[in-house]
């Protein structure tokens, strides 16, 4: 089994930024994928940013250019820089890792963008 803790979520004004790391850790076999989604309330979960082990990255249309994934792979963390902050980026964003061909989730960290 898989842990994911999240952490640096919270509450930033309109244009803030934030940053998330989530950490790997247990029965780890090999991590190919690692990513972050995100749930607004009455939505569904959406993908935000994904990074695979090679550093492939894809990322939503609403963030690109805003936000940043990256990896340190060595300590099994992924982190997502977020920057130029809305309203609309306000839900619960969930680490997701990809461990050979199982799916793995965290509790989830609330941001919440606000004046």
């Amino acid at each position: 089994q898989v842990q994911l803790v999240e952490s640096g979520g919270g509450l930033v004004q309109p244009g803030g930024s934030l940053k998330l790391s989530c950490t790997a850790s247990g029965s780890i076999f090999s991590i190919s994928k690692m990513g972050w989604y995100r749930q607004a309330p009455g939505k569904e979960r959406e993908l935000v940013a994904r990074i695979t082990l090679s550093g492939s990255t894809n990322y939503a249309d609403s963030v690109k250019g805003r936000f940043t994934i990256s990896m340190r792979n060595a300590k099994n963390t992924v982190f997502l820089e977020m920057n130029s902050l809305a309203p609309e980026d306000t839900a619960v964003y969930y680490c997701n890792v990809v461990d050979s061909v199982l799916s793995f989730w965290g509790r989830g960290t609330q941001v919440t963008v606000s004046s």
